[in-house]
């Protein structure tokens, strides 16, 4: 595989297209000196510095073999929540063990439906199964089932998975993502996938790099990539050929924004971050192509932004030396005494670095002040454990940000920094794809806007509740949103910078479609825009229906205010929040790990995913209410088209295969296809 960069062709007209013009020669210049092979790999671009410039818009050229492409599709083992081995590329949902929700939904149907116990359920055990589910769900009696009871319905009776197995690390019921033990966490990790480094060369302006590692990344934007090539990628120049580097970089992330129209919230979210003195990931963009013989010839897969990796040499950059530890903590209880066994805490915590018995028993020892210690004890001690001073700046630009696919949702896409000699705790931010108040998952738009500053975190977080109880604490956090306010909050700032990097990057959007630059177009001026895939806007139930399900009306992906619009509402409620003129809002208390993870009908759990595949499936007269006959009837149907051996009884494969079929929530083509494409096209 080979990878080649250059920098983008593709400028605006200006007062600076002159002094562009006679620096071309020198471009050209330094490349043919760079491809006639004198030159060392990494000398165009010795530091990171001058790679990641928030503006920089390079381009890539992937070539890989087609063994090699093969070997880069994750498989997707057993126990996952979405089932087995999938179908990228290629097939769709549909199968017992293809992509879809028959993991988790189908052994429920089995346990509570199969009432002699011979693993099938016959007609009438099918059809009793769902008499009594309608019977439990109907918990007004009314006879009928609007979008809501739906949903906690299905909720309390199949429950929320549990992503990853339970056990150590204090997995108890909600939506935690974690991966099996020494495997990544996340949603596609929780699913089962698992990411396959490939043998590449990169060749990057005229120098040659053997043998890099190239892989698959990311977990809710993998989900809406699969099916097609603009997936993100992690590249590492290190893991093959040992002190290779990029620009002195040892890895590089490519990430594919399809979460977001704008291609800028990530971007100037880590950029703000570093503005209010966070130590967060530098960033550029790159067009991205794909040769694979005989497949593709450079095939245009789009613009993505390059985000620096937080390593070893990240931390050399932003702490002055490599000897801490770095985590990755995905829990939303951080700090949970788990405890004296580091077995317990490593998946929960998941060390990016090496860990001394030191560093191990340094985290306990935090993880044990914050469950047991008392209000005055915690107070006293906080201080010695985390650097109270950079978290404020951290928690106030993440609380400003209305992030809340973070420490305050999920509990995930931050990192975590123990520094060898304070002996403190830092945070750093990461995945920043649904910040600008834009992770439609939780909250509305008005709550998002207008996110309380004093209890921001949805759910139960006994970290957050007694950090932002203790004085100290809060005095710099309510210093800094001050400040902030004056400084690098102020919503003029953001327009200036959506307006710079709209100029440099709209030409690589273009390329991609012409669809996507329209709504780039309307993002980039301040306009909301149709949802447009799982994350960013899902399409929903066939025919568009509105309902409980993804799309539409009363939908989960409404159209979320893009960035110009967001900061000028944002910077006021924050403003007078601090001034005590307003409290602001709260988004609730059920979610991912929230109050048993699995409450009301805005919960996150499996209603969210099925209740509109029911829906759809059951309300005959489309007056979005389901009766006690649409539903008993709506089994019906689902038997007879699920036996399809006509056997009268109902294998495990063909519940299997029945459930994907028809309650899968990509029904119609994976997130981010379009009307008419087959499932998981490659376009």
């Amino acid at each position: 595989m080979k990878i080649s960069f250059e920098r983008s062709r593709f400028r605006t007209a200006g007062p600076w297209s002159t002094i562009r013009l006679w620096a071309v020669p020198l471009v050209i210049l330094t490349c043919a000196v760079f491809v006639g092979g004198t030159a060392q790999p990494g000398k165009g671009l010795s530091k990171a510095s001058e790679l990641l410039r928030g503006t920089n818009v390079w381009v890539a050229h992937f070539k890989i073999t087609p063994s090699q492409w093969e070997a880069m599709e994750p498989e997707q083992a057993g126990g996952g929540f979405f089932g087995g081995r999938g179908g990228p590329r290629g097939g769709g949902p549909g199968g017992p063990g293809a992509f879809g929700p028959a993991m988790f939904v189908a052994p429920v149907f089995l346990k509570q439906g199969d009432q002699n116990g011979d693993g099938k359920l016959s007609r009438e055990e099918f059809r009793a199964l769902g008499e009594k589910w309608f019977a439990e769900w109907d918990k007004e009696k009314s006879g009928r089932l609007n979008g809501d009871q739906l949903r906690a319905g299905l909720n309390s009776t199949i429950g929320q998975p549990n992503f990853g197995p339970g056990g150590p690390g204090g997995r108890g019921p909600g939506m935690n993502l974690q991966g099996a033990e020494g495997r990544r966490n996340g949603l596609a990790s929780a699913a089962g996938l698992e990411f396959n480094y490939v043998h590449a060369d990169l060749e990057f302006e005229g120098s040659n790099f053997k043998d890099v590692a190239v892989r698959y990344k990311g977990n809710g934007t993998f989900m809406q990539s699969r099916g097609s090539l603009k997936r993100s990628l992690k590249v590492d120049f290190n893991k093959f050929v040992k002190g290779q580097k990029l620009a002195g970089l040892s890895k590089l992330n490519f990430h594919n924004n399809v979460t977001d129209a704008s291609w800028m919230n990530e971007v100037l979210s880590h950029r703000l971050f570093r503005d209010a003195k966070v130590p967060a990931s530098r960033t550029a963009y790159a067009r991205v192509y794909v040769t694979v013989p005989g497949k593709f010839d450079k095939q245009y897969l789009g613009l993505y932004s390059l985000v620096e990796d937080v390593d070893e040499e990240f931390a050399e950059e932003n702490f002055a030396t490599k000897k801490g530890a770095i985590f990755k903590p995905v829990t939303p209880n951080p700090f949970t005494d788990l405890g004296d066994d580091w077995k317990n805490y490593n998946q929960t915590y998941d060390p990016k670095t090496d860990l001394t018995p030191e560093q191990k028993r340094r985290v306990i020892e935090f993880c044990k002040l914050v469950t047991t210690a008392s209000d005055t004890e915690f107070a006293a001690r906080a201080g010695d454990y985390l650097d109270l001073e950079e978290f404020a700046r951290f928690m106030a630009v993440t609380v400003w940000l209305s992030t809340m696919d973070s420490i305050l949702g999920p509990g995930q896409n931050y990192y975590v920094y123990l520094h060898p000699k304070s002996g403190k705790i830092q945070f750093m931010p990461w995945d920043l794809d649904h910040s600008f108040g834009q992770f439609g998952l939780m909250g509305s738009q008005e709550q998002r806007e207008n996110l309380s500053i004093h209890r921001p975190w949805r759910g139960e977080n006994q970290f957050l509740e007694r950090t932002f109880k203790v004085e100290a604490f809060k005095r710099l956090y309510l210093a800094r949103l001050d400040e902030f306010n004056q400084t690098i909050f102020k919503p003029e700032r953001f327009h200036q910078q959506v307006d710079e990097i709209a100029a440099s990057i709209r030409p690589a959007v273009q390329e991609e479609s012409e669809e996507k630059l329209a709504r780039f177009d309307k993002v980039a001026a301040g306009e909301p825009v149709p949802p447009g895939g799982f994350g960013g806007g899902f399409r929903g139930p066939p025919q568009g229906r509105g309902g409980p399900g993804f799309g539409g009306p009363g939908g989960f992906f409404q159209p979320a205010l893009p960035i110009k619009g967001f900061v000028t509402a944002r910077a006021k409620s924050v403003i007078d929040q601090v001034a005590g003129k307003s409290d602001g809002q709260n988004i609730g208390e059920f979610g991912f790990g929230g109050r048993g993870g699995r409450g009301g009908p805005g919960g996150f759990g499996p209603g969210m995913f099925l209740g509109g595949a029911f829906m759809t499936a059951f309300d005959a007269d489309k007056d979005d209410r389901v009766t006690r006959s649409e539903f008993t009837e709506g089994f019906a149907k689902w038997f007879e088209q699920w036996n399809t051996d006509k056997s009268g009884s109902l294998t495990d494969e063909q519940l299997r295969a029945g459930v994907n079929q028809d309650l899968s929530p990509f029904r119609g083509g994976p997130p981010g296809g379009s009307p008419g494409e087959p499932p998981f096209s490659d376009r």
